[in-house]
């Protein structure tokens, strides 16, 4: 048994100050006052704050690698050691739309990753290619195809691995989306033009949330809600957002906070492989992405992902949007756990929970990580 021992602790329901966190091997003990710490304990001293470890559902790379560049096991554990200075524990690498060869290595990379003892990896988020062509994005033309019964029967046979699927629900039927549900596939919807009632229809198949609100998908006007007022009007499903200062206004972040129920805005990055590392530009379909002005943008200046982390996601909802702290905390940890189903096990820093913890200072710079326990600090930190 250690203790971590902070100027404050969020326990994921609440700030607890001047109190130390309670760690036995690779689980939380829970949060104890700083006088009930045995004299003999080992302590840790972190000035700042203590957090659940970030979760973060859509991310295509980082540590300098994208994950379509080269889909292997190396990749991804290099991509969650990169997140980990912006405070994330734990991710779904995101495969974007490619070859079908491509996405079964991909699947098969993280199935490696995760036999390897990279606790890190929770599975995989397959982003593509079954997209309506005019909301594409950055993703290549060349590669959105419509879902058949061979794509259902691979995508059904990823039980060994929590499965993730950003899809257009007008190019499925909601007998597809049905089967994949049933079979464990987490199904969002993305890059779609829907209208109002194909969403709502998906959704009673089984759709279960909605890849970066706002962005590449059909918006809510006063005639057609479209799949932004689908996602706004659900009372049930889970919506992502990119809250980097360009993909999305901050006034609409505040309208969809408000909109939605508690517990179901959770930040993600679509971080590219910029993230953790000193990259400015790298390739993607053989196009150069470069950062400019602290996005990332094609040859045409249009958005291609983003060069953000999840504690840049956090500060900016806290400190742009106006979303109090401990929400925005939540928003990057408790919530995409829950949508993961794994609430019970990450997003908090109760008993019996993983001991995956961030400690960051009051700007969100990430001092140090843990993730089952095992600790990493960060080379900007006071622990370093």
């Amino acid at each position: 048994m250690h203790y971590l021992k902070a100027a404050r602790i969020f326990d994921g329901d609440a700030f607890h100050y001047h109190s130390a966190l309670a760690i036995n091997g690779d689980h939380i003990v829970g949060v104890v006052a700083t006088e009930d710490i045995p004299a003999d304990a080992a302590v840790i001293s972190c000035p700042g704050t203590l957090a659940p470890g970030f979760i973060d559902v859509q991310v295509n790379g980082g540590g300098g690698v994208l994950f379509n560049n080269a889909p292997n096991a190396t990749t991804v554990t290099q991509m969650a050691v990169g997140h980990r200075s912006a405070g994330t524990t734990a991710i779904m690498p995101t495969i974007i739309s490619d070859t079908a060869a491509v996405h079964r290595a991909a699947a098969q990379a993280v199935a490696e990753a995760r036999a390897a003892g990279c606790a890190s990896i929770l599975g995989i988020h397959i982003e593509g290619p079954f997209f309506d062509m005019a909301k594409r994005g950055t993703h290549n033309p060349d590669m959105i195809r419509a879902l058949d019964d061979e794509d259902i029967a691979w995508l059904s046979s990823l039980t060994a691995i929590k499965a993730m699927l950003t899809l257009a629900p007008e190019h499925a039927t909601a007998d597809q989306i049905r089967v994949l549900s049933d079979a464990g596939i987490l199904v969002c919807a993305g890059h779609t033009d829907a209208v109002y009632e194909q969403v709502n229809d998906a959704l009673e198949a089984g759709l279960r949330g909605f890849t970066h609100l706002y962005n590449a998908m059909s918006p809510l006007t006063s005639r057609s809600p479209g799949t932004v007022g689908a996602a706004l009007d659900s009372a049930h499903s889970w919506v992502g957002i990119i809250a980097d200062g360009h993909h999305v206004h901050p006034a609409s972040i505040r309208i969809a906070q408000r909109c939605l129920p508690r517990g179901k805005l959770m930040l993600v990055s679509d971080s590219m492989s910029t993230v953790g590392s000193d990259e400015t530009s790298f390739t993607l379909y053989g196009e150069k992405i470069e950062v400019h002005e602290g996005k990332l943008v094609n040859a045409e200046g249009a958005l291609a992902g983003s060069a953000i982390g999840l504690n840049d996601a956090v500060r900016y909802s806290r400190d742009s949007v106006g979303i109090a702290e401990e929400e925005c905390l939540r928003m990057a940890s408790r919530y995409p756990a829950e949508f993961l189903d794994l609430g019970d096990q990450l997003g908090s820093l109760h008993s019996g929970y993983r001991a995956d913890i961030v400690h960051f200072d009051a700007e969100l710079k990430v001092y140090d990580t843990w993730v089952a326990g095992n600790h990493l600090s960060h080379i900007h930190g006071p622990n370093s």
